[in-house]
């Protein structure tokens, strides 16, 4: 039982053989796990181990193969949770990275392929295990981790806060908790909103304050906090109500859409809708990265894994415009045009193709530029002729933002 909830659990001991992996324990494993889907209930998976068991050869690589097709198995029916505690080499790092979240412990948790001693032999590439595959490297590089820790009991303790806003099964909804007047008169005010967005279009803001004070007690939930910076992604509740939380995050890289923060942000759009949590999305978006290393690395691709997320999920879809909605983000995070069920946006919104500067730039090719731009922006730096044409269903104070997500999760 994790907080009272019920869940399977199994643990890999590096004690026994250095945890190596043998036909017997992945049959262990393999039953906990069949187990787990058949009842409907969370599964947790300790990870420990140097990898297969060289002494038994391809049995063990069969047990492997074995556990990976429970893991797909169970994937979008179950929550799975895996916990990197000490090394997790070769075959062993792939069901931790079929699961929905990895959780990494400092200094101690290494995840790799193939360790620094083939590297150095197959490239005389000298590296520690810390910068191969460290929970630093896989929390902030690779995107790997979900979360890094610094002991065994804190990843532990992060696990099991995690665990309670997941719902047991893709069948069930997640677990309300009791939300009083009291607890609402202790609430910080949402008041707090209506001075967060600077008048400078091009000053940033903490988007992180926003999501907290929306939250119940200011608690957010923030999953992958390391990597890609850009987008915000994590749980919290709203009056009890579970919802997760993906907002752009003008701090780092002006809140632009890049490679890696579409690929985040896809899969954690997906994982709500597989588990039916309500999507609220914040949105200050100046549009995609731009550059040559991000067109070299897919962004193309990148970018249409979070638009196909998106207009894939049937969860009850809530998005706010808080300033900037450029271009083709614009499109991509959860617009009404890809059925987000309500679109918002504050007085402080803008939603057009491009900035102004840029736009009368190219239209008027520096003729009259401070004219036309003055034009453009009076016309589209705001969110009137969005809402005019029904692309939004209302313009609301900022600190409405809070009662809105609790009507629209709960219908009330």
């Amino acid at each position: 039982m994790v907080n009272g909830r019920p869940c399977y659990v199994f643990s890999q001991d590096f004690t026994v053989l250095g945890g190596s992996l043998s036909e017997t324990f992945a049959e262990k494993m393999c039953k906990v796990m069949d187990m787990a889907v058949l009842y409907g209930i969370p599964v947790i998976g300790i990870n420990d181990s140097g990898g297969a068991r060289i002494q038994e050869g391809v049995e063990s690589l069969a047990g492997y193969a074995e556990v990976f097709q429970r893991n797909v198995d169970s994937s979008g029916v179950i929550p799975q949770f895996s916990l990197i505690t000490g090394p997790c080499a070769g075959g062993a790092v792939y069901s931790p990275a079929l699961t929905d979240f990895i959780f990494m412990v400092r200094h101690t948790s290494y995840m790799f392929v193939t360790g620094p001693d083939v590297v150095k032999a197959v490239l005389n590439e000298d590296i520690t295990k810390e910068d191969l595959g460290g929970a630093n490297t896989h929390s902030s590089v690779s995107g790997v981790s979900h979360g890094q820790f610094n002991n065994d009991i804190e990843a532990i303790i992060g696990i099991r806060d995690l665990f309670n806003y997941m719902p047991l099964s893709s069948k069930e909804y997640p677990p309300k908790i009791q939300w009083t007047e009291a607890d609402e008169q202790n609430q910080v005010s949402t008041k707090l909103l209506d001075n967060i967005v600077p008048d400078d279009p091009n000053r940033p803001y903490n988007m992180k304050l926003v999501i907290q004070t929306i939250c119940d007690r200011g608690k957010f939930f923030e999953i992958m906090k390391d990597y890609a910076k850009n987008l915000l992604i994590g749980f919290g509740r709203v009056k009890g109500n579970v919802v997760g939380f993906l907002a752009n995050q003008p701090q780092v890289l002006a809140g632009c859409l890049d490679s890696d923060c579409s690929t985040k942000g896809a899969r954690f759009v997906r994982f709500c809708d597989c588990f039916n949590i309500p999507l609220i999305t914040l949105e200050d978006v100046p549009g995609f990265l731009p550059g040559k290393d991000q067109e070299h690395g897919g962004i193309i691709k990148h970018g249409a894994k979070l638009l196909y997320a998106y207009c894939e999920a049937t969860v009850p879809k809530i998005t706010f415009i808080t300033r900037k909605a450029y271009g083709g983000a614009y499109c991509v995070m959860a617009s009404k045009h890809i059925k987000g069920d309500t679109n918002y946006a504050w007085p402080s919104g803008e939603i057009a193709v491009m900035g102004a500067k840029g736009a009368c730039g190219i239209i008027f090719r520096g003729k009259n530029t401070e004219e036309e731009t003055a034009n453009y922006e009076e016309k589209f730096a705001n969110p009137l002729k969005a809402a005019e044409r029904g692309y939004l269903d209302d313009i609301v104070m900022p600190r409405q933002t809070r009662a809105i997500v609790f009507c629209g999760v709960t219908g009330r």
